[in-house]
C-alpha cells in the first residue's frame, strides 16, 4: 500500500485503528495504570526542580556579577577620583 495516494484524515483513521488494536491486546491493569500515572507525576516534579535549579543558578550568577562589578567600580572610583 503507497502512502502517496493517502490523504491525511484516512492515515489518521487508520492510526487510530492500529492504537486501538495495540491497546485492546496489551490492557493495563488499574495498579498498572496508578503506577504509569505516578511514573509521570515524579517525573514532572523531576524536571520542575532542575528548572528551579537552573533558574536560582543564574539568577545567583547575575548578582554575583552585579556585586563585582559594583565593588570593581567602588574600587576604581575611589582610586582614581578621590584625593589622597
Amino acid at each position: 500500500m503507497s502512502i502517496e495516494n493517502i490523504s491525511k484524515e484516512e492515515l489518521l483513521a487508520i492510526v487510530k485503528i492500529a492504537i486501538t488494536e495495540a491497546v485492546e491486546v496489551h490492557p493495563l491493569s488499574p495498579e498498572e495504570v496508578q503506577w504509569v500515572r505516578l511514573a509521570i507525576k515524579a517525573e514532572v516534579e523531576r524536571a520542575e526542580l532542575r528548572k528551579a535549579i537552573i533558574e536560582k543558578t543564574l539568577t545567583g550568577l547575575v548578582w554575583a556579577l552585579l556585586v563585582g562589578a559594583g565593588t570593581y567600580f567602588i574600587d576604581w572610583f575611589s582610586a582614581h577620583w578621590i584625593p589622597k
